[in-house]
């Protein structure tokens, strides 16, 4: 029950916020321009789950470049940089979720090292997965599994990945 005040309280703050100050709220949870502005756009929010409908509906409709501009706000698997700028709090937030890499021996984090350029070679993007609750092995044995895909098939797991990232990171967001 206080978690669900907690974050009605929240989506009240996120509705009231300014013209841009929600879009780079937005922007935290998810790396896509065009998403975050259509959040934004799209406020009020009658309820949380309306949003989490609302970004998931947004999420699916977009294109495959906004898909690779949020993959890019992600740092790869064991690193902790993304290639594009983020926030700080989305930094943070990145090094929580590949909380599981931390105590992961040194040979698995070569193993990610080398199967990551893998990936990014063959598909043009960086592995994305929800890490969150994850070990460093479960991490390493679905980018390995996921090498074995082509492209088609590929990419709507990763998008799928990134939505589960954003909706957890909305959750973040309403609680703060």
């Amino acid at each position: 029950m206080e978690t669900e005040q907690a974050l009605t309280k929240g989506l009240q703050w996120l509705n009231t916020l300014p013209q841009g100050k929600a879009f780079a709220e937005f922007l935290k949870c998810c790396g896509s321009k065009n998403w975050a502005l259509k959040l934004e756009e799209n406020r009020p929010f009658k309820s949380v789950e309306e949003l989490y409908s609302t970004a998931d509906t947004t999420w699916w409709a977009l294109s495959a470049a906004d898909w690779f501009e949020a993959f890019s706000a992600h740092p790869k698997i064991g690193e902790k940089k993304a290639s594009s700028q983020v926030s700080a709090t989305s930094q943070t937030w990145s090094g929580q979720e590949q909380s599981g890499i931390k105590d992961a021996a040194e040979t698995t984090l070569q193993k990610l090292a080398t199967l990551n350029a893998q990936y990014e070679a063959k598909f043009g993007f960086i592995f994305i997965v929800c890490a969150t609750g994850k070990s460093s092995e479960e991490m390493l044995a679905n980018l390995t599994n996921r090498l074995d895909n082509e492209l088609p098939t590929e990419l709507p797991i990763a998008a799928g990945e990134q939505a589960k990232i954003t909706q957890l990171r909305l959750t973040k967001l309403l609680a703060q």
